[in-house]
């Protein structure tokens, strides 16, 4: 008997089907059903001649699934995603395939989607925040997305490059609501309440000793041992919270680098995502660093939800 066709969700259908925080909330319910990141299988990287081929394979809740991502530092150059890919959505007991979706796509809402879950336990909702945002491509305008679902913004101050790119994601902002957004430099770090760092930085954006105490930092745009965005002196006065230990004492240059230098140690992690979605952090003094590689689990409960929003909730 053959097998029905498997719909395809392209960008625009992921994008439609899922809000950010429908996609947050998707991220909290696994944790809070008990899901493990710690047993997530890791990430595998092949070089390939365009850049690399990354796989993540991943299992739960009666689900399975594999986002098969290309990375292609090239493209940009050549008018092209510099994320590409592709996402099988499986179903747990026959392995048989459900859908296809858009892996850039499911990429770009799953990852802001994570920031804004651990922003909205490691910051208050009293009043609203002032963001720093480093970068200004796809990451920082699904970031800018995922935070106004989780939280008031008082102004967001965007430090990129490109000044046209940068002024381009401050006026995307503004249309989606934030009082006062701006192009702006990395100086500007010591008045922010949330620092989001979201390129392809390889060394450190900003001097860490300017951050202010209580300020949040999210970090987001590398998983190489060899590569961060944040300096050392950050690391080592801060609470540092990540999706997972076993990740981020695999792949997280933030930290890795730092304690190759012997400023910190493996003890120094403060705690995971899990450990917040179950009981929020209480308030502390220093610093708070949200250090995130990506991780396939991430994937499978958001192109779940994207799958289950776009079938009218089909199981």
């Amino acid at each position: 008997m053959s097998s029905p066709p498997v719909p395809y969700l392209d960008g625009g259908a992921v994008a439609r089907a899922l809000a950010p925080a429908a996609a947050v909330e998707a991220l909290a319910r696994v944790l809070r059903d008990g899901l493990d990141p710690e047993t997530c299988p890791p990430r595998s990287a092949v070089p390939v001649p365009a850049g690399e081929l990354l796989l993540m394979p991943a299992a739960a809740g009666g689900w399975a699934g594999v986002k098969i991502a290309g990375v292609a530092p090239g493209n940009p150059a050549l008018g092209l995603p510099r994320i590409t890919g592709g996402y099988l959505l499986l179903d747990g007991a026959t392995l048989r395939p459900r859908a296809l979706l858009d892996g850039a796509a499911l990429t770009a809402l799953r990852t802001p989607a994570v920031s804004a879950l651990a922003v909205r336990h490691l910051t208050s909702g009293e009043r609203p925040l002032r963001v720093v945002v480093f970068g200004s491509g796809p990451q920082a305008y699904g970031h800018v997305d995922a935070l106004l679902a989780v939280r008031r913004l008082a102004s967001v101050t965007v430090v990129g490059r490109d000044p046209a790119r940068a002024e381009g994601l401050a006026a995307y902002a503004r249309k989606a609501g934030v009082p006062e957004a701006r192009a702006g430099t990395a100086g500007e770090v010591d008045g922010a309440d949330l620092v989001v760092c979201c390129t392809t930085a390889r060394a450190p954006l900003f001097d860490g000793r300017s951050v202010a105490p209580g300020t949040v930092v999210v970090a987001v745009g590398s998983h190489e041992p060899d590569a961060r965005e944040t300096d050392t002196a950050l690391v080592r006065r801060s609470e540092v919270w990540v999706e997972a230990r076993s990740a981020a004492l695999r792949e997280a240059g933030d930290l890795l680098i730092p304690e190759a230098e012997g400023a910190i140690g493996p003890g120094h992690l403060t705690g995971t995502l899990a450990d917040l979605v179950r009981g929020p952090a209480p308030p502390g003094p220093a610093p708070r660093l949200f250090k995130s590689v990506g991780m396939a689990w991430q994937d499978l409960a958001v192109a779940v939800a994207v799958h289950r929003a776009a079938t009218g909730g089909e199981t």
